[in-house]
């Protein structure tokens, strides 16, 4: 084996120069500014890469925005074995706002988190005015409202001469929406448009050029899978018509068979349901639940072995017993043949027991029948078609003077957890200990259970299978950090009782744990999260194509690595781009690609329609290029731009004002005081372009303080419904009601949600303790002077606080910073008073807000307020009754009845 490859510890991608195309591409980003949009695994990260290289230098300053800690570190290791000296740097909460200053000064590019970022532009701590440019990763979710958006903009504002370069790869993003990719250009202050698809001309010239070889393997599908798949899309369908029927609102179009099986289906569904859900039937949501465990029972069914569909599918049916519920598309004609074809792949039961049948009477019956059943373990007709590839290099290999490397991707860690069984110890041996660990471990315990006469069947079996799954031990050179992509992850976080019974039990992770010592250690030093080495000579490596903590794992490994064969045993289009560019860059030498798949099956499918997904959208985004219409001022390097002006009349401009004596006064800046906390959120964005001036401070009580009496403390529903549960809320509105004479709770929705907390049929006459309408209710009876704002979206609510603010102080941020929890001012009064007394005297009965300040004046303590009289109390509140109320309280004895003294009699008795 040659050792010479590995030339640092994590590889470098850059191996080579640029390609033909990539060249073309930087160079035109280079000269002007612009949105650049790649075709998904076609290295848009090579080009960013490239323009980092560039200005890792003092001279220039540039901001990179958009990205995770894992692809900053990635970055900066590839720049670090290019030899640049001047790396990036991070800058985060670690770094004091005062040593961020000279960090800016130092120069280079730096990743910078858009909360310090934003916080830096609004305090002038950031020196606007020397930085070169900055760079977007991940443009296409730059949004009107988020905090990157904010960046630009008030970068715009303050340096017109810099750059902004912005990257994507995610074409499929402005296919929805209406001129999606010009809103995105216009947040992003760019005029043109870089569109570079996989069938542009010179990308296809130069990949035809030093495309690898590839051998297409179309796998059949065994009859009984074949009979499983139509059942299931039968199933789908059904399910699918149903929720046509229930919601004739539905695009019809949307909602496809087809489009079920991509994965941005449940994206669709959640955009045209979720502003419905919490007034949706128990029906409709129960259907959009089934179609989520459709999905993923046909992700089962070609993905994972017999034993594993079919314990998925017994999970399923002990969840509906076990829990009450009811998916109606397991009583349907489809759902059986499901069932007894997939148990026809793992099992049959002899002639003499064919006549039970599915019922009650069956169930009883079936532990002792289901002793004697005779095990068939199909094996999966990827396994033999991979064993055939593997075969094939052996012999290519024993006839070449050095053997070639091998790479095999498959989508997880569990498959290649399977995988790398499945080579070391061959099928038989990988499907009997899957069956005797979930199928049979069940039955057993199920048999045994029927003997003892418990007909609890399931129980045992399914806490084991609630218990989650645990990383794997280390085999080889490194194992997987975190455990394998699991149901709960597929299907999504809505489901609870289901998923629990339906994750995967942990017994395929004890395979994984076998046998670690008999093999020899294969010891690269890689950085990938989940990795498996198989052989060391020739040498293989089985790395999962999703699910890695590290998105560049897969990256890192193909150029560490190098291998001259790859064996894609899951179809991932990202990864297919990916080798051919890295073909591309190595002209000379040789490499092969086994594509795997199984032909005419819903995995093809789904390849199939991800091609031909991209494909319309850039057709799409083509055709609105060739009719956008963008004006000469978009850039914002000059002032005529609207979009960077903050109002049509700015907070902080001089207006004519006419006041006594006709003289002109200057009209002063309006402010808000932000906690720093609520940059997470758009408000601040909107605020500021709505021209009030935003000043970031740390605050303990609220989170925006309008004027020097009036405190805001934001919620979102979701927040809201969680501070009523933990009792945050409480605690926080009493803080607000005893240090600002106008406490705000501000309560905003999703624009894209009904502006409602719940639906009209879930509205109670009664108080309960659960509902929040009526834990609300309370709030506000317990705090009088508690307003609350109801904003239907983010954007109404800029509105609503300069209606407050009208005609009022400004407010003073160095005094909203000195008010905390443990402060003594109360904004009742300029007097001081004790936080304790006070609240306890607004507690007493016949006392409110309006009466209390006339009884503090008369009484410095709680002991002068008893010793006043009936009558004075009457001058003092202005009113008999609530005289009255206050005075019984104070002087009526308390009626506690003697406790009861046993007698010795009933003593000895006892």
């Amino acid at each position: 084996m040659n050792t010479g490859l590995f030339l640092s510890p994590h590889g470098s991608v850059m191996a080579g120069p640029l390609l033909e195309f990539e060249t073309e591409m930087f160079l035109g980003l280079f000269g002007s500014d612009g949105l650049l949009v790649v075709a998904e695994g076609m290295g848009v990260d090579r080009i960013l890469l490239q323009f980092m290289r560039v200005y890792s230098e003092q001279g220039s300053l540039v901001l990179l925005l958009n990205t995770t800690t894992a692809e900053q570190e990635y970055f900066t290791e590839q720049l670090r074995v290019e030899g640049v000296t001047h790396l990036p740097r991070t800058v985060t909460s670690d770094i004091q706002s005062t040593e961020r200053f000279n960090v800016y000064t130092e120069g280079g590019v730096l990743f910078v988190t858009s909360r310090i970022l934003v916080v830096d532009f609004l305090t002038d701590r950031i020196p606007a005015h020397l930085i070169s440019g900055i760079l977007v990763y991940r443009a296409h979710k730059i949004i009107e409202s988020c905090q990157e958006a904010f960046i630009l903009r008030l970068f715009r504002q303050k340096n017109k001469t810099g750059f902004i370069k912005a990257f994507t790869d995610k074409a499929t993003a402005f296919s929805s929406g209406f001129c999606q990719v010009e809103r995105v250009m216009r947040n992003l202050f760019v005029k043109k448009l870089y569109l570079w698809p996989r069938f542009q001309a010179s990308v296809n010239t130069v990949l035809e050029k030093h495309k690898p070889e590839v051998v297409e393997l179309h796998v059949s599908l065994t009859p009984a899978m074949r009979a499983i798949q139509s059942s299931i899309l039968d199933i789908m369908g059904a399910c699918l018509k149903e929720l046509k029927r229930y919601n004739p609102t539905l695009e019809a179009e949307d909602l496809s068979l087809e489009n079920t099986l991509g994965t941005a289906f449940e994206k669709t569904i959640r955009h045209y349901l979720d502003p419905l859900w919490h007034q949706l039937g128990a029906k409709t949501k129960g259907l959009v639940q089934d179609l989520k465990v459709l999905r993923v029972l046909l992700l089962y069914l070609t993905q994972y072995d017999c034993v594993t569909f079919l314990n998925l599918l017994e999970s399923l049916r002990s969840s509906q017993k076990i829990f009450g519920s009811n998916s109606g598309w397991l009583f349907l004609d489809s759902s059986t043949s499901m069932f007894l074809n997939a148990r026809s792949r793992v099992y049959r039961i002899p002639e003499s027991k064919k006549k039970l049948k599915v019922g009650a009477d069956a169930e009883k019956q079936k532990p002792a029948s289901e002793l004697k059943r005779e095990l068939v373990l199909e094996k999966s007709p990827k396994w033999e078609a991979l064993t055939e590839v593997l075969q094939e290099i052996e012999r290519e290999n024993k006839s070449s003077h050095e053997p070639g490397r091998v790479l095999i991707c498959a989508s997880d860690d569990r498959t290649c957890a399977q995988l790398q069984q499945y080579i070391r110890h061959g099928s038989d041996w990988l499907l009997n200990r899957l069956y005797t660990r979930t199928i049979g471990k069940r039955d057993t315990a199920s048999a045994a259970a029927f003997e003892l006469g418990s007909h609890k069947k399931g129980k045992g079996w399914t806490k084991k299978g609630m218990k989650g799954k645990e990383p794997a031990k280390k085999t080889t050179a490194k194992a997987t950090k975190r455990p394998s992509l699991t149901l709960t992850q597929m299907v999504g976080k809505e489901e609870t009782k289901e998923v629990a019974v339906m994750g995967s039990s942990g017994d395929e992770n004890e395979l994984m744990e076998e046998d670690g010592s008999e093999e020899e250690e294969i010891k690269l030093d890689l950085s990938s999260d989940a990795y498996y080495g198989v052989l060391k000579e020739p040498l293989t490596v089985i790395h999962p194509l999703k699910g890695c903590v590290d998105p560049h794992s897969l990256t890192r490994v193909l150029h560490e690595v190098e291998p001259d064969f790859v064996v894609l045993y899951d179809a991932e289009l990202s990864f297919v781009r990916q080798l051919e560019i890295y073909k591309a860059s190595r002209p000379g030498k040789p490499l092969r690609v086994y594509f795997l798949i199984y032909g005419g099956s819903t995995e093809e499918q789904k390849y199939l329609t991800a091609l031909s997904k991209e494909k319309k959208a850039f057709e799409h985004l083509i055709r609105e290029k060739a009719t956008m219409v963008i004006p000469e001022e978009r850039e914002g390097r000059e002032d005529t731009n609207l979009d960077l002006a903050r109002n049509l009349e700015p907070a902080n401009a001089t207006t004519n004002t006419l006041k006594a004596g006709g003289q002109e006064q200057p009209k002063e800046p309006s402010r808000v005081i932000v906690d720093m906390r609520e940059f997470r959120s758009e408000l601040p964005s909107l605020l500021h372009r709505r021209g009030l001036d935003i000043e970031p401070v740390t605050l303990e009580v609220g989170d925006y303080i309008l004027t020097p009496d009036t405190c805001v403390e934001r919620k979102s529903v979701s927040d809201l419904i969680g501070s009523l549960q933990s009792g945050r809320l409480y605690t926080q509105c009493l803080s607000m009601t005893r240090y600002y004479r106008k406490p705000v709770l501000l309560i905003e929705f999703d624009p894209s949600k009904p502006f409602s907390l719940m639906a009209r049929t879930d509205f109670r006459q009664e108080i309960s303790s659960n509902d929040i309408s009526s834990k609300l209710t309370l709030l506000t009876l317990h705090f009088p002077r508690l307003r609350i704002l109801w904003c239907p979206s983010p954007h109404a609510t800029p509105e609503l606080f300069l209606e407050l603010k009208q005609g009022r102080l400004e407010p003073d941020a160095a005094a909203a910073q000195a008010v905390t929890a443990e402060s003594d001012t109360v904004a009742e009064s300029a007097d001081i008073y004790n936080p304790g007394p006070y609240d306890f005297l607004l507690k007493m009965p016949g006392v409110n807000t309006k009466n209390c300040r006339a009884l503090i004046k008369n009484a410095d303590s709680l002991a002068d307020l008893v010793k006043l009289s009936q009558h004075k109390l009457a001058e003092i509140l202005g009113n008999t009754n609530n005289a009255k109320l206050l005075y019984e309280f104070l002087h009526n004895v308390a009626d506690v009845p003697a406790p009861v003294q046993k007698s010795k009699q009933t003593k000895k008795k006892l």
